[in-house]
C-alpha cells in the first residue's frame, strides 16, 4: 500500500464528501480517545496544530500542565464504511505531543515507537498477528448489555446453533475495506464467544490495527442489537476471552527466528527471546492482563495459561511453538487478553525478547505433557513457575521488574500503577453476590 500524504488525504476527503474527521488516540489504560473535527479543520489537524485538554485523560498530565497536541499518522486514514456517503466520516491515529514540540511520555504509541527503535538499532522488526476473542451478548428493553448469549454454538460451530454468524459476516466485509486481510473467523468455545484473525504486521500497525478492530466490533455489534464485549472473563464457569500473540522478529526478508540446521529449526535468537519472555513473564502480566478480571481468566480448566513454561505445540503451557517453520516461524505468547493496551504489551513484550537476546537468556527445557496434570510440587522440580494470580501480585512484580519499567517509562510506569491500585483497592471494598450467598445465612 501507498504512503499516504497530506495531499492524498485531502483528494480522498473531496471525492467520498467527507464532512467530520475523528482524530482518534489511546490513553495509558487502553481506552480509545476520540476528538471529531469538521473537515474545514483538516488542514490544520494535519500540521500537527489542534491541541486538547491532557488534563483530562486517565493517567496523562495534570491540570496545571494540560495543553497537549494531536499529529494525525496520515497512513491510518480511512473512511468508516458503515457511515452514510452523503456526509462521509474519516478516521486518523494520532500521536500526542507536547507544547515543547517533543512526543509526550505518557503517550502509549509513541512507547512503542521508542521500543521499536531499541530493536531497530539491533537489527530487528518485531511482527504480530493477534487472536483476539470477544462475546456477544443480547442487550435489553433500554440497550442495557445482558450477560444473556445470542446462541448456545460451540468451537467451530455454524448456523442454527451460531446466531452471530450474521454480525460477524459484516464485521469482517467492514475489515476488509478498511484495509485488513482477514485469515478466518470462527465461533469459539463459549456460548456467544467469537474470534477473528488478520494477518500479521509490524507491531506499531498491528497496534492501530487492535484498537481499530475493537472500535469496528463494538459499532457493528450494535447495529446487529447486540453488546459486544472485550472483558476477559465476563461468565464464570466458562472459558474467558484472550488475545494470543504471535510473535517474529525479522531482519529484512529473512526471519530470524528460524534456523533449519537447528533440530527444531529454532534459532538461538529465538530460544533467547524465549528465555526473555519466561524470565520477565511475572511483570509482563501487570500489562498484558492489566484488570482485576483477567485472573478469573488464568484459572486451571479453562484453556488459559497459568504455567511460565514453553512447548512445541501443546496448549497448556504460556508459551506455544506453532508447527509452520520457515517465515512462518513464531512464538505464540497466550495469556494476553483483549482488555490489554495493545501498544503497551506489544512494547514490554518486545523488550522482555530484547532482553533475553542481549543477556543470552536460555529457556528451560520445553515441556511436552499437559502441565495442567503436574502437582504443585512437581512443577517446582521441573522450575516451572506460575503467572501471578491476581491483580496486586502482577503489580509487585512489576515493581521488581526494571527491564519492564524502563520500556514503559518513568511516566507511564507510575500512572499506571497508581490506577492500577486504585482498581484493586475499589475491588477489595465491594461485597460481591458470592459472599452473600457463602455467608448471609450461615453466620
Amino acid at each position: 500500500m501507498a504512503q499516504m500524504t497530506s495531499e492524498l488525504i485531502r483528494e480522498m476527503v473531496r471525492q467520498h464528501n467527507v464532512k467530520f474527521v475523528r482524530l482518534q488516540f489511546t490513553d495509558i489504560l487502553g481506552v480509545l480517545k476520540n476528538v471529531a473535527i469538521p473537515v474545514e479543520q483538516l488542514d490544520k489537524a494535519l500540521a500537527g496544530e489542534l491541541m486538547f485538554d491532557g488534563s483530562s485523560i486517565e493517567g496523562f498530565v495534570r491540570i496545571e500542565e494540560s495543553d497537549m497536541y494531536l499529529r494525525p499518522d496520515p497512513d491510518t486514514f480511512v473512511i468508516f464504511p458503515w457511515r452514510p456517503h452523503d456526509g462521509a466520516v474519516g478516521r486518523l491515529i494520532c500521536d500526542v505531543y507536547g507544547p515543547d514540540g517533543r512526543p509526550f511520555v505518557g503517550c502509549p504509541r509513541a512507547t512503542l515507537r521508542r521500543v521499536l527503535a531499541t530493536a531497530k538499532e539491533m537489527g530487528y522488526v518485531m511482527n504480530v498477528g493477534p487472536e483476539a476473542e470477544f462475546f456477544l451478548f443480547h442487550t435489553d428493553g433500554e440497550g442495557k448489555p445482558t450477560l444473556v448469549t445470542h446462541d448456545e454454538g460451540g468451537y467451530f460451530d455454524l448456523t442454527p446453533v451460531d446466531l452471530g454468524e450474521d454480525a460477524r459476516r459484516d464485521i469482517i466485509l467492514t475489515l476488509q475495506e478498511l484495509g485488513f486481510e482477514v485469515e478466518a473467523s470462527h465461533h469459539e468455545v463459549a456460548p456467544g464467544q467469537h474470534e477473528i484473525d488478520f494477518k500479521y504486521s509490524e507491531a506499531l500497525d498491528m497496534a492501530d490495527k487492535v484498537m481499530t478492530f475493537k472500535f469496528v466490533v463494538r459499532t457493528l455489534a450494535q447495529r446487529h442489537g447486540l453488546h459486544a464485549t472485550f472483558m476477559p472473563k465476563p461468565i464464570a464457569g466458562i472459558p474467558g476471552s484472550g488475545m494470543h500473540l504471535n510473535i517474529s522478529l525479522h531482519q529484512g526478508e529473512e526471519n530470524v527466528f528460524y534456523d533449519a540446521s537447528s533440530p527444531d529449526q529454532l534459532s538461538s535468537t529465538a530460544r533467547y527471546f524465549i528465555g526473555g519472555l519466561l524470565a520477565h513473564a511475572r511483570a509482563l502480566a501487570a500489562i498484558t492482563n492489566c484488570t482485576v478480571n483477567s485472573y478469573k481468566r488464568l484459572i486451571s480448566g479453562f484453556e488459559a495459561p497459568v504455567y511460565i513454561c514453553w512447548s512445541y505445540q501443546n496448549r497448556s503451557p504460556l508459551i506455544r511453538i506453532p508447527a509452520k517453520r520457515g517465515r512462518s516461524t513464531r512464538i505464540e505468547l497466550r495469556n494476553p487478553d483483549p482488555a490489554c493496551n495493545p501498544y503497551l504489551a506489544f512494547a514490554v513484550c518486545l523488550a522482555a525478547g530484547l532482553d533475553g537476546i542481549k543477556n543470552r537468556t536460555e529457556p528451560p527445557p520445553p515441556f511436552s505433557g499437559n502441565v495442567y496434570d503436574l502437582s504443585p510440587e512437581q512443577c517446582r522440580e521441573r522450575g516451572i513457575g506460575l503467572l501471578p494470580v491476581d491483580l496486586k501480585e502482577a503489580l509487585e512484580e512489576l515493581k521488581q521488574d526494571r527491564v519492564i519499567q524502563e520500556a514503559l517509562g518513568s511516566h507511564i510506569y507510575q500512572r499506571f500503577v497508581e490506577a492500577k491500585e486504585i482498581e484493586w483497592k475499589e475491588y477489595c471494598e465491594q461485597v460481591h453476590p458470592w459472599e452473600i450467598r457463602r455467608y448471609l445465612t450461615k453466620f
